[in-house]
This record gives C-alpha cells, structure tokens and sequence, in this order.
C-alpha cells in the first residue's frame, strides 16, 4: 500500500487548501453581497441533529494510509475526545516516522491487512491512494470494522461500483464517503435556504478550483517516485475531476437537488510536460434537468481567482467560498419576510441584508459593524469525522440491541431506519458512488473531447 502524500511545498496542493478556502469577505459586501450566515439552531426544512460540540462514547480508530492527507486527518482526530486512534498503517516508514507525533499512542503497522486483525480497532479510515481503496475496503468490511472511505470511492467504475455494493451489504457497519461538505453545518444550512426559494428560480451555476501547482513529488528512487506520483498517470488516476473536482461537483449536485443528465469536457496539458499524461488544466459542462447547466474549470496552470461556487437565480445569486456565503440581489427581487427584521448594511450605495437563521438575535447583530465570519468555523473534515465516529457508535449500539433482543437480521434496516433521526449528517456510499459515477465520466468526457450522456443505470448499485 502506498501514502496518500500529495505535497510538501509551498507550490504543492492538499485537501486542505481546496475544502478551508481563502477569506474575501471585505470584497464581496463591497460589491453589495450579503452575508450568509448559520446560527447554532437547526434550521428550517432541516432534521434536528445532536450538537455539533457535543460527544459522544468513544470509537476507537485504525488509520490505513499515512500521506499528507492522513497526517491531517490524524490532527483533526487529537481534536475529538472520542476518536482514539489505536493503529495506524504504511507500507512506507518515512510515511509512519512523519506521523509518529500525530498519534504517539497508536499501534503501527506495515500491511492493513495486520491493522484489521487488530480487534482494538473498531473503525477504519481508508487515506491510500484511489486505485487501492477497493481491496482494502472490502477487507476492512468483512472485518468487521466500520469504514470511512475517501473520495473518490476508487479509480474506475466497475470498482467504485464493487465498494458500492459491499457497504450496502454490510449492513451492521457504518460506511462513509469522505464528502466532507455532506456533513458541515454551514453547507446544510445554505442547503435549506438556496432550496427555500431565495434565489428565485434557477438559472446555472459555476465552480472553479484554480491552484498553480506542479502535483509532483520528488522521490530517492523510480520506485518510489512512481508510487507517489499515481496522479500523473491515467492508469491509476482519476484525473483533476477525480481527485480535486469531485468535492464541487457533488456540492452542485446536492444543492441543486437534480442528478445530472450529460456532461462534456475539454482540457489538456498546456503547463507541465514532464511526462505526466493527466491534463493539468480542465473544462467541463455539466448538464441538469430542466435546462440549468453547472460550468465547472479547474486548473493546476493558475492560481488566479482561487475557488468558489455560484448558483444564479432570478432572485439572486449565491455566492459560496471556504464557510462564507453571499447573497447579491436583484433590483426587481420580492422582499421576504426574515428582511425585516436582519441587519442592513450600506456598501458603496447597495444594501447588503445579513441572513441569520436565529431571529432572537437581531438585537445583538445591529450592534455589530460588520458581519463576514461564519458561526460554525470548523474544517468539514472536521464535521466530517464527528459525523463517522458518532454514526458508527450508533450503528453499533442499535445492532447489539436489535439482535439481543432476538430479532434477526432481515428486520435490521428497519431498526437502523427508526434511528436514523439522530444521525449526524454525512455522505453514505449511495452519495460516495454517485459523486464518483459523475468525477470518473466527467473525467472521461474530457479525456475524450466530447459529450457523455449520464443514464440511470450508471447510478444503479
């Protein structure tokens, strides 16, 4: 198994760059935007969640990929009180040595298949590159052990497909796509607003993720320069949409509430000849029902603009980068009801008008002068693995209970359906495999120059 190690450099790209975003918020209310904002409430049109700063009983973590992203994920981890992490586990001992001080108390281990005879693990993050997720997965299934699966689910469909389908068979397990925006709190908040009629009606949309960035990792061998440079190579990667453009893709599907029907792509390599066969720069169009249509470019060429995601509206648009969300209006848009009663600020002769989810504390924001930062800061990887360690207690309490009671397993789904309420929000494999249907053809469309119809059985499991 090798590291999931993407870069150390000041030119090299991470994870967590794309999912934290760069602050702008200064800019967008001096264009007239509006703040967006989340109060600690549940908002409308929303199932009511546990607190998101409380905790509950611990589960106890095998790390299985130990690269930068892995690292980070074990950072994240020392933040929860209830995510002990007991083993982790690299092919590669520079990699192990790395992230010795992130987990000081945790068992390593050379060969995963080690870490999942470890019975003091309950619970697996999978973090190796895309093209080993399936074998591992599937390993760590009949293990027993709940999973925690990166995106995309794997390298190519019929693998995605084959994790798909062990997770959904396994159905006293928790399994979790690492679609880290499925489970923060400002994105389901925006969720329920965009949907709420806001905009208006919808119109198209547009991402872009722009970070100059070479992908190359230099290595002490060809061997090991190979392994760490699989995202170069179209055998074992899923290319810019795979693996950085996947993240966009699902947040626009998602919000849009539609599955998309076609999509085209175009790109190349127009900055690093260095043998690499992966386009490093990338354009695609991602068609939805009803005429809206998702422009999506992604580039490793420039840094120019950085990230950020648009719904435009008759209404209005709205504006998404990092945790921070805006609202621009337009002129002939209806005034609703929560306008009354939110902040209004003057910007260059435009009123920009705070949302807040909380009305009971309008009081307190007209005495602020400013409203930019979002009330829920942490990472989505961060709410992301809360999400994980939270659902697998509760799947593993409601098992115990369900067959001590002596019912069977035929009658499981139905007890875990009942429990479904208290689940904290997170993407399943159902999301993980759809997410990773439209990267792989969207991936495919730009290789080949050209248009892929998307039809309901590619989503089918």
């Amino acid at each position: 198994m090798n590291p999931n190690e993407v870069g150390t450099g000041q030119n090299d790209w991470n994870r967590r760059e794309f999912l934290r975003g760069a602050s702008f918020g200064t800019l967008m209310m001096l264009m007239g935007g509006v703040p967006l904002e989340a109060q600690t409430n549940t908002p409308a049109g929303e199932p009511a969640t546990t607190s998101y700063h409380t905790y509950g009983p611990p589960v106890s973590i095998g790390l299985i990929g130990c690269g930068v992203w892995g690292k980070e994920i074990l950072l994240t981890l020392a933040t929860l009180p209830n995510a002990p992490v007991v083993a982790i586990c690299d092919n590669y001992a520079a990699a192990m040595r790395k992230v010795k001080d992130a987990a000081p108390k945790a068992t390593p281990y050379d060969d995963y298949k080690k870490l999942l005879a470890d019975k003091a693990v309950q619970a697996v993050i999978v973090a190796t590159p895309t093209h080993l997720h399936r074998e591992i997965v599937e390993a760590a299934l009949a293990a027993g052990k709940h999973v925690y699966c990166e995106v995309p689910l794997a390298a190519n469909s019929e693998e995605s497909l084959a994790i798909a389908r062990a997770a959904k068979a396994a159905v006293k397990l928790n399994f979790q796509s690492g679609l880290q925006v499925r489970s923060d709190k400002q994105k389901h908040w925006l969720v329920a607003f965009i949907r709420g009629g806001a905009v208006g009606k919808t119109i198209q949309a547009r991402s872009q993720w722009h970070k100059k960035t070479s992908w190359r990792r230099p290595a002490a061998s060809p061997e090991r320069e190979a392994a760490l440079n699989w995202r170069l190579s179209s055998k074992t990667s899923p290319g810019l949409l795979g693996e950085i453009g996947i993240h966009q893709l699902d947040l626009m599907r998602w919000y849009l509430n539609a599955r998309p029907t076609a999509v085209s792509g175009f790109g190349g390599i127009v900055n690093y000849s260095d043998g690499r066969d992966v386009a490093d720069t990338t354009q695609s169009i991602v068609e939805f029902p009803n005429g809206v249509n998702l422009s999506y470019d992604i580039s490793l060429a420039s840094s120019f603009d950085s990230d950020y995601d648009m719904i435009y509206g008759t209404d209005s648009t709205v504006m998404m980068r990092g945790n921070k969300a805006w609202m621009f209006k337009e002129n002939d848009a209806p005034v609703v009801g929560w306008e009354v009663y939110a902040r209004k600020d003057l910007f260059y002769n435009e009123t920009g008008i705070a949302l807040v989810a909380d009305a009971s504390k309008q009081k307190a924001m007209l005495n602020k002068a400013t409203a930019t930062d979002a009330n829920f800061t942490d990472s989505a990887l961060h709410y992301a693995l809360v999400s994980f360690v939270e659902n697998s207690h509760l799947t593993t309490t409601t098992v115990a209970d369900h067959l001590d009671s002596g019912f069977d397993l035929s009658d499981l789904p139905a007890a875990l359906a009942k429990v479904a309420p208290s689940r904290r929000p997170a993407a399943g494999y159902v999301e993980g495999y759809e997410a990773t249907v439209l990267a792989l053809k969207a991936n495919e469309a730009v290789i080949k120059g050209r248009k892929i119809e998307l039809t309901k059985d590619l989503f089918a499991i």
